[in-house]
């Protein structure tokens, strides 16, 4: 739950419900049924929640860019009005409905913010009035009508109280000063305003437990005053306690509040405290909201008279009875509505006046979730946050199994249950590691471990649970193994190895091909996979089999056991260039590169979606990036019709974990300390992929201009020219034309199509159609048709092309700064162009550089022109000067501007961009 939004009590007679946010979901809760209804349409998180006060209509609103107000009918969930870009770019940052449910005011989230008035029920374009607040009255949170006069309204930031009053499409405001010198008393910082009931007063809580009484600004006679003039000033400032009240609000005819230390006071019009709550025990009180009950007052009248006689009337007074007693001399019954209260802890808590029953509605999370794992083979999810509360969840069910806080400190990052279901791994972010029984989340080991210094991003059990591995922030992996001697620490240290120099992004087990042994490998940002010794470590000598080199230019992001589709096993890994790779399982060459989901960043985790048949069912992959969550199905094969994805949490999506019979998804949202389940739908996925087109019609989508454009023309030219060339070019033999080209054409075709790939890109290439068929028939593949190039150079080209602020990077980085901006020295360019990266020889950068300067006008060595070297150190020094700068790189040497067309977002490129690329 999103504990900065207060809890909204939606009960009445025929339900008990409750209304809170959720990241960018409004959430109805029948605490009764344990049901939800969940309200999506915001792509941002909820900033503010409002209701009816009958409870019929509830309002969320966000903040952000799109974003909405939604007016929704509480008793079916469905949407009846939505405000488009009510505060354009930024959002509402409070927002408040009439008690008639005609109106609804917002103010908006800018610097210099704007209070608009709507109505909604007429009109969702337009506001019926707005005004512009200037900077200085500090950012306004809070804002309420007038129950007694729709047209008056009040807003508050910590430091400013505003009175408004509208009317005729015209809205002024009035902002009274007060300061600490005015009644020579500390005012403290304004937490909520609220208007007395048939008085022209109005009463402001503050910091340092104060209520500043407002009132009409105009000499005071003997007659209260009703008049609700927005010209209000400081009355008096009345001491109620010593500690900050959070809370403001009215029930009844009694003002309420509620104050850090959780307690929940009750006082009349004049200010005197009638009652209060001090043992809640739920924590420091951040709203307060009463049941809706349009016959409460005909059933709680009070009948102390003998008006009636008989056994309905002994039937009241028993009821009577059962509220508690005021503070006065009379300690009369106290007969309020039930209310819900929530706390800065994610507690909500119901309390039933009558008897003062205390449930909790919800213990929840009040820091970032990261942690999250599922069970193996039962319905439970384990969820774990930086408050050290980590929570054994029933999803079928939808009740908690178990939950424990773990000691103040102990900040949970990662959690992992084993293959039998006994036991959860839990990494701190101190470095600790804690292995708890999963039944009641109790310690096995007598003392965490506390190996690593630093946060613990990963943990992972062997497919037989005799290993235990984790990875830590200081790129180290350790390995613990368990052991079943009685009397006997159940899991002991086995040993560390620093493998990387960068943090680690994966790390999982597998099983050996031609044996039951485990197998751990690690992943880092370093580009290096890394295999462990795990049959041959001891104590403290934990050894590294293999380290591979897996990635040249891209970083990757996460790694899984690819299901085996076919006989050659395979990693996948996904990097940060959009791409899916996968690797062979044994000597980790690159076997296939594909192009993945692109939905605005780079998928961060995958899993694949488990199935109680494997050998048989279709198999489906889930993802997540920055903010979304997604479903892929399997084979991978880069047509991107076979992916969807949705806005999971839109602060970031942290973590992700699949049920165990492969029906639900959960995603933890990190800061938003929320926790996600998922259906799955994978018919809608068959159905989108299937009207996406079969064989090549997906990707030709993907080329500019499609099967009849250009690009496709160029293609079939170029596919045919390079049968010329394999013949020879000077050849006066007969052409024997063919449907498929040699594998050594494949990277001139590439490059002739505006894609510039390295040496090694072009050595996968080349591997990924050699050794396609050699598993099933033990033949090299040599040659390769129109259609699988095209297929080819879809998965292989840079998703987005190369942006210009990617070159002025490298020179940022390689270069220093000039009057014409960064530049690198002539001499230092050439010299890093031969020893740095994908070494060139220097006849190969000779060659280079005189035709991108336009000497050898065939461009280079052809088949009928031959490059002379000895001219062209000559050439470069008369025309690379001796400070080269980005632009001049870019313009006379690449041959393209650094400009970016209008509406083309950063990072992306035209086609005609993606052929200047920096490998040429």
């Amino acid at each position: 739950m999103n504990k900065n939004i207060p809890v909204l009590n939606l009960t009445d007679p025929n339900r008990k419900m409750i209304a809170y946010a959720c990241a960018h979901a409004g959430i109805l809760y029948n605490f009764r049924d344990n049901t939800q209804k969940i309200l999506q349409g915001h792509c941002n998180p909820l900033s503010c929640m409002c209701t009816s006060a009958d409870k019929r209509w509830l309002v969320t609103a966000d903040k952000g860019r799109d974003n909405l107000v939604i007016i929704w009918d509480t008793s079916s969930g469905v949407p009846v009005q939505t405000l488009f870009d009510p505060h354009p770019e930024v959002g509402v940052a409070a927002i408040a409905m009439t008690p008639d449910a005609k109106y609804i005011a917002t103010i908006s989230a800018a610097e210099d913010q704007t209070l608009s008035i709507w109505d909604w029920t007429v009109d969702g374009e337009k506001p019926v009035c707005k005004t512009n607040l200037k900077a200085e009255y500090g950012h306004q949170h809070y804002i309420h009508f007038n129950p007694d006069d729709t047209f008056q309204l009040v807003s508050n930031s910590e430091s400013q109280v505003i009175f408004y009053s509208w009317s005729s499409g015209q809205l002024e405001y009035f902002a009274p000063p007060l300061q600490d010198e005015d009644f020579n008393k500390q005012v403290g910082r304004y937490s909520q305003t609220i208007y007395q009931t048939n008085s022209s007063r109005a009463l402001t809580a503050t910091s340092v437990g104060n209520l500043v009484v407002w009132d009409n600004n105009k000499p005071l006679t003997k007659v209260v005053s009703t008049d609700p003039s927005p010209d209000k000033k400081a009355l008096k400032l009345v001491k109620l306690q010593d500690r900050a009240i959070n809370v403001l609000t009215t029930t009844d005819g009694y003002i309420v509040t509620g104050d850090v230390l959780g307690h929940v006071r009750f006082l009349d019009q004049t200010l005197k405290l009638i009652m209060w709550y001090q043992d809640f025990n739920l924590g420091p009180i951040s709203s307060i909201s009463f049941a809706c009950d349009p016959q409460f007052h005909d059933r709680t009248e009070d009948t102390w008279e003998e008006e009636q006689f008989g056994q309905h009337q002994s039937l009241r007074l028993k009821d009577q009875r059962e509220y508690p007693a005021d503070a006065t001399i009379k300690a009369q019954k106290l007969i309020i509505r039930d209310f819900v209260v929530g706390t800065s802890t994610a507690v909500y808590g119901h309390i039933t006046t009558q008897g003062t029953i205390i449930d909790v509605i919800h213990r929840d999370h009040d820091a970032s979730v990261h942690a999250l794992a599922a069970h193996p083979f039962r319905p439970q999810i384990a969820m774990g946050s930086y408050s050290g509360l980590l929570k054994l969840w029933d999803y079928e069910k939808r009740i908690v199994i178990a939950s424990r806080y773990f000691e103040r400190g102990n900040m949970i990052r990662c959690c992992s249950f084993d293959p039998t279901g006994s036991f959860i791994a839990v990494g701190f972010m101190n470095g600790a590691v804690n292995v708890v029984n999963a039944f009641d989340l109790q310690d096995e080991c007598s003392e965490p471990f506390r190996y690593a210094r630093d946060v613990i991003t990963h943990c992972a059990f062997s497919h037989d649970s005799q290993y235990l591995a984790t990875a830590d922030g200081e790129c180290t992996v350790s390995v613990f193994k368990a052991q079943h001697t009685d009397g006997e620490e159940p899991w002991i240290y086995l040993g560390r190895h620093r493998a990387h120099y960068k943090l680690i992004k994966d790390l999982i087990f597998g099983v050996q091909l031609d044996s039951n042994l485990p197998r751990l490998m690690s992943l880092g940002a370093d580009r290096v996979l890394v295999e462990y010794d795990l049959q041959n470590s001891g104590k403290d000598d934990l050894r590294v089999m293999e380290s591979d080199r897996i990635e040249q230019s891209a970083q990757p992001l996460c790694l899984t056991w690819y299901p085996a589709l076919k006989k050659e096993h395979f990693i996948l890994t996904v990097n940060d260039q959009y791409k899916f790779k996968l690797y062979n399982s044994t000597t980790k060459m690159c076997r296939k590169t594909l192009l993945g989901p692109t939905y605005g960043s780079p998928i961060q985790k995958i899993a694949i979606i488990p199935t109680p048949d494997p050998d048989n069912s279709k198999r489906y992959l889930a993802y997540i990036n920055d903010d979304k969550v997604g479903l892929h199905m399997l084979p991978l094969d880069g047509n991107p019709h076979n992916a969807m994805a949705l806005v999971a949490h839109p602060t970031g999506v942290a973590n992700l974990a699949c049920s165990y019979d492969g029906k639900y998804v959960f995603t933890a949202g990190g800061p938003d300390c929320t926790v996600h389940m998922w259906q799955l739908n994978v018919l809608a996925l068959e159905a989108q992929s299937k009207m996406g087109g079969e064989d090549l019609i997906p990707f030709y989508g993907l080329l500019d201009g499609g099967r009849d454009g250009e690009l496709f023309a160029e293609l079939e030219n170029y596919f045919y020219y390079a049968q010329i060339r394999s013949q020879g070019v000077n050849t006066m033999d007969t052409r024997a034309v063919s449907v498929k080209i040699p594998l050594s054409e494949v990277p001139y075709v590439m490059m002739a199509m505006g894609f510039y790939p390295s040496q090694q890109e072009i050595q996968d290439m080349l591997n990924e159609v050699k050794y396609s068929e050699y598993v099933e028939t033990g033949k090299y593949v040599e040659e390769i048709d129109l259609g699988e190039f095209i297929r080819l150079y879809i998965n292989h080209r840079p998703a987005f092309g190369l942006s210009p602020e990617r070159l002025a990077a490298a020179f940022e980085t390689l270069g220093l700064p000039t009057e014409q901006g960064y530049a690198i020295d002539r001499g230092e360019l050439l010299d890093l162009l031969q020893s740095k990266g994908e070494h060139m020889t220097e006849y190969e950068l000779a060659e280079c550089l005189t035709t991108l300067l336009g000497f050898n006008a065939e461009g280079g060595s052809s088949e009928m022109h031959e490059f002379d070297p000895s001219t062209a150190g000559d050439i470069i020094e008369e025309n690379l000067p001796q400070d080269i700068t980005v632009d001049m790189f870019a313009d006379e040497l690449l041959g393209f501007s650094m400009y970016v067309p209008p509406g083309l977002p950063e990072g992306l490129a035209t086609h005609e961009t993606q052929t200047e690329t920096l490998e040429t």
